[in-house]
């Protein structure tokens, strides 16, 4: 899971990077508007934390922009400003929560699982697909009763496309969901081959009833296995 952080502050920001990297989310940061309006252009999130007291503007206007854009990242305000009108204001403009400064780290990663949940898993602890259960506050994946032993990545392409059935996944898009802007870096996709094919592998070892089907020249889809394949 991907997450953008928007705040001018270099320690807080610092801080939180540090903190959600060791919860194992993908991480990247902006400290103006205009970089986090660009990044956010650019690529897809799962959980935005706004700060609304920005050098170069009002983080509110941010919102305005991704009405315009119909993009619909989950997101967070993060404010020294406490007031009602403020809430209000930023609820209004289509923030999904509003959390004033100073707030405890646990509390925040609380309120960031609990609405990735509500949105990709329609308030669910778990998604199953099949005989699959994937446990997001848990980092675990199971077939059945058997606990797939995945690297971080393995897991964090499978959350992505088990949150996508059906849907055909393009890899750059891919990549850069599990990798984050880091991978503009990179000249091909050979390691992303990789990490599929050892997912593949533990998958049906354990008799799983979904497949990762690659489509060529385009990328990745989850499905369910045809009875005759499983």
């Amino acid at each position: 899971m991907k997450i953008l952080i928007i705040e001018d502050e270099l320690e807080l920001r610092e801080t939180l990077q540090e903190f959600l990297r060791q919860e194992r989310y993908v991480v990247e940061v902006a400290g103006t508007l205009n970089d986090g309006l660009e990044k956010i252009m650019l690529y897809d999130y799962d959980c935005i934390l706004l700060d609304i007291m920005l050098p170069d503007g009002n983080g509110l206007t941010l919102l305005e922009e991704l009405k315009k854009c119909g993009k619909t990242e989950n997101l967070i305000i993060i404010s020294a400003k406490d007031a009602v009108e403020d809430k209000v204001q930023g609820i209004e403009l289509g923030a999904d929560d509003y959390l004033a400064k100073p707030f405890h780290l646990l509390e925040l990663n609380a309120r960031i699982k609990g609405l990735i949940r509500r949105k990709m898993a329609n308030g669910a602890m778990q998604i199953r697909l099949g005989n699959v259960c994937l446990t997001p506050d848990k980092f675990e994946v199971r077939v059945e009763d058997r606990l797939l032993e995945l690297k971080r990545k393995e897991y964090d392409i499978l959350h992505h496309l088990m949150t996508r059935p059906d849907r055909l996944v393009d890899k750059a898009a891919l990549a850069e969901a599990v990798w984050g802007d880091y991978i503009d870096q990179a000249d091909n996709y050979d390691f992303i081959y990789a990490q599929i094919k050892n997912l593949r592998k533990q998958m049906n070892d354990a008799g799983a009833s979904i497949e990762i089907k690659s489509v060529y020249g385009f990328g990745y889809k989850l499905t369910e296995k045809e009875e005759e394949s499983r």
